[in-house]
């Protein structure tokens, strides 16, 4: 393991500075767009580009003392020597990014429904809680890293157990006070009737989501942008049924903005599983409560990807063991980001690709939404 401890800030690309401001200028311009044609901007409180704005704009701010002070209290990130050699020079950046920028989304969320609104804000709680729970375990494991200096946090079996419970126990709350939940719904009005099986579905998705988006945190601003995109995406879908969680879903995009401002390549800090694992939380946690779990499903096939690609690796390496023990390797690097980036891709064209990725899946959402 490579452990650098940097002082001095790393000069800001053009190239990762531009994509940064064409995200920002897109995702403000679909907000805008849709509050408009849906009568919203009348209405801030209950609009999409406010809370993003204002989300944003704060994480932004707060960045800038956030970041120094992550750096003086030298939590800087340890880098595998057998991950891309390009990235060893990205040692010593300081990481758990996500202990400002996750709790600034929640807090404002909270507040803005609570506050602002007149509407039910049990939803956005028990996806605080939820987004928290899994933010608080990234944070520990994040920690331990730091603590050991090498790239092992805590158990991963413990992680996995943690995360399993987590989804169990919020399943069990939607199938104890929603008996509409109990049946998975599907676009054009159709259904699948799950009774009990919700809860296995519920904890399967909240672990697999928060893996999912953890194991796509391996570039500057691949994690938080692509993120972003699929939150507003969520916004949309979820907007006419819930507009609470169409508030929670704005702050957290606007949130992961915020800290692009400071993440983008080349970054200033990274995220941590303190970031990664409470997006992926976050996720879920509307997907389950709005029962929009195919929506879900699309928002996420970049995430999907990433994970199957980590899992077809191993499986592919292991069932063609030699006697020598060594395997073949279907991709270069997994996640499937570093194969392209081995592949002699920069960085910022395979951050760019995947943001493109994501905004096509997330007008394929919203499309499948509106005409369901």
């Amino acid at each position: 393991m490579v452990v650098v401890n940097k002082t001095a800030k790393p000069t800001r690309s053009g190239s990762g500075r531009n994509l940064y401001g064409l995200l920002c200028v897109g995702l403000s311009g679909v907000a805008l767009a849709t509050d408009i044609s849906a009568n919203r901007i009348s209405q801030p409180a209950l609009s999409v580009i406010a809370p993003l704005a204002v989300s944003a704009l704060l994480v932004t701010l707060l960045g800038f003392g956030a970041v120094p002070l992550l750096r003086s209290l030298k939590t800087g990130q340890v880098i595998q020597e057998d991950g891309p050699q390009s990235h060893l020079k990205k040692a010593g950046t300081p990481t758990m990014g996500g202990i400002f920028f996750i709790p600034v989304a929640l807090a404002l969320s909270v507040a803005w429904v609570t506050l602002a609104t007149d509407t039910n804000s049990v939803n956005v709680i028990a996806a605080t809680l939820l987004t928290f729970c899994l933010g608080f375990v990234g944070w520990v494991d994040d920690w331990q890293v730091l603590r050991k200096k090498s790239n092992k946090g805590m158990s991963a079996r413990l992680r996995l157990g943690i995360e399993l419970g987590s989804g169990l126990i919020f399943g069990l709350w939607l199938f104890l006070t929603r008996p509409e939940i109990q049946s998975l719904a599907l676009p054009f009005g159709l259904a699948l009737p799950l009774g009990v099986l919700f809860l296995a579905v519920s904890t399967f998705v909240v672990a697999a989501e928060s893996n999912a988006v953890n194991l796509t945190d391996g570039m500057d601003g691949l994690a938080a942008g692509t993120s972003a995109i699929a939150f507003l995406g969520m916004a949309l879908v979820v907007a006419p049924q819930s507009p609470e969680l169409m508030i929670f879903c704005a702050c957290l995009s606007g949130s992961c903005l915020g800290f692009l401002a400071h993440n983008h390549n080349p970054a200033q800090v990274f995220m941590g599983d303190t970031g990664s694992l409470a997006l992926g939380g976050a996720l879920a946690a509307v997907g389950l409560i709005t029962n929009t779990l195919w929506a879900l499903l699309i928002l996420s096939g970049l995430f999907l990807v990433e994970s199957l690609s980590v899992i077809a690796q191993v499986t592919y390496y292991k069932a063609t063991k030699g006697p020598d023990g060594v395997g073949k390797r279907l991709f270069k690097m997994s996640p499937i980001h570093h194969h392209f980036e081995q592949s002699g891709w920069p960085e910022v064209r395979v951050v760019s690709t995947f943001y493109a990725c994501v905004a096509a899946l997330a007008i394929v959402a919203c499309g499948l939404n509106a005409l369901s």
